[in-house]
């Protein structure tokens, strides 16, 4: 049986994001300044996204204290920073470790629609 979850953006209204909004409420949160989103979904999981408007990490985690796995992009050389979670903290990741911001709105839309990757998705267990 296929259960489908409902993901909320932790810190907006506790209605759902679809999948098809959550590209739009993204951007508009990171247009607010707002680099780090953290959704939950309805069975428990989380997905993060940090931000420096250019790359983006993305994470998924099962539960909390999971390490979770991480969209990733092979062959990316050099690291970027500016991505400030909302502690203030002004982190910087290797771009292997990041996407481009498009694949990332892609990646977010693609696992709020069906709670996985999409096929074609580089990712790595940190588990």
């Amino acid at each position: 049986m296929l259960v489908i979850e409902s993901w909320v953006i932790n810190d907006d209204s506790p209605v759902p994001v679809s999948s098809g909004m959550v590209p739009e409420a993204l951007r508009s949160r990171i247009d607010s300044g707002q680099l780090e989103t953290w959704l939950t979904s309805s069975s428990g999981r989380s997905l993060a996204f940090v931000t420096n408007t250019e790359r983006a990490m993305v994470m998924l985690l099962e539960d909390e204290g999971d390490s979770g796995e991480h969209a990733v992009d092979p062959g990316a050389e050099g690291s970027s920073d500016g991505f400030v979670l909302s502690n203030g903290q002004d982190d910087e990741y290797p771009d292997e470790d990041t996407v481009p911001i498009r694949e990332a709105f892609r990646l977010v839309k693609q696992i709020v629609a069906t709670g996985s990757w999409p096929t074609d998705a580089h990712w790595v267990g940190d588990r």
